[in-house]
């Protein structure tokens, strides 16, 4: 079981920003659980050259998406159970020293994995895999004028830990067509031009009716949806002989921006504030469990 070597570990972009954000921002060093999943991937290369032989290989592949962290002077508590993910590992994010595992971490690690009820199955495997990953985390020795990261992601096998690379899930080639598939969306609404001129007198009788005022306030509200602040008249003589004025395209850009800022702003108080409800969430289970 505890020989059952992982050949690739991946941590999507998100978990590793978030953990960056947290060592980063946290009062000193602190430490956690890796949840994620794992499982065996079979690779199968095609070739057209006919004296090329195809062979099958399996891969063990780990993947981090999520964590839980406490500051280091606590001990670990017993992992939480999940039913969505499991528990791969866990890290140590500390300041200035060196990128290599300590003996502490050794002993954590040995204690982690050799425990037989944290183990698991990854998917299409037979066989159990304990919680042998470690990731560490560190600053350089030198201050810097830009804040810097450095990590190295080990797997624990028998007495000794295993250098292996960390692969990031974000936007690489093997997600490349998730973003080719993308069809963009604009939620504009949907306007007829109609040229001034002989239909003049039939525009001023329809802006006079009910309905065409009702449709005029529906569009507007979808138009504020994306560029709040530009009026509905101002789009549609985009569409027109006016179009060649680069000013108003200019200020529907701008109000575009704005709206993105603001909901931009609006993410980052609420990510704030989902960050103090675990800060409180954990002192209350420290309280529960009697650390402090």
């Amino acid at each position: 079981m505890d020989d059952l070597p992982i050949d690739k570990i991946q941590i999507t972009g998100a978990a590793l920003a978030s953990l960056l954000h947290r060592s980063s921002s946290a009062s000193g060093d602190i430490h956690g659980y890796l949840f994620g999943h794992a499982a065996v991937s079979t690779h199968n290369p095609l070739s057209d050259h006919p004296t090329t032989t195809t062979s099958t290989t399996s891969l063990l592949i780990a993947t981090i998406t999520s964590f839980l962290s406490l500051p280091s002077h606590f001990p670990l508590p017993p992992p939480p159970p999940s039913t969505s993910a499991v528990l791969l590992g866990w890290f140590s994010a500390r300041r200035k020293t060196p990128l290599r595992p300590s003996l502490k971490d050794s002993t954590t690690t040995l204690s982690l994995s050799s425990s037989p009820s944290l183990t698991f199955t990854p998917q299409n495997s037979t066989l159990s895999l304990p919680p042998c990953l470690f990731l560490l985390v560190t600053t350089p020795f030198q201050d810097q004028l830009i804040h810097t990261h450095e990590y190295k992601a080990f797997q624990y096998r028998g007495i000794a830990f295993e250098s292996k690379s960390l692969t990031i899930v974000n936007i690489g080639p093997s997600f490349r067509s998730q973003y080719e598939s993308f069809t963009p969306n604009v939620p504009f609404p949907m306007m007829d031009f109609e040229l001034r001129g002989s239909n003049a007198m039939v525009e001023d009788k329809e802006q006079e009716s009910l309905g065409y005022k009702n449709r005029q306030l529906k569009d507007q509200k979808q138009l504020d949806s994306c560029a709040e602040g530009f009026e509905i008249g101002r789009l549609s003589r985009l569409m027109g002989s006016e179009s060649a004025y680069t000013g108003e395209i200019e200020d529907l850009y701008e109000k575009m921006l704005d709206k993105i800022h603001g909901l931009s702003r609006l993410v980052e108080t609420t990510n704030d504030e989902v960050q103090k409800q675990e800060k409180r969430n954990m002192t209350l289970r420290y309280k529960v469990a009697g650390l402090e």
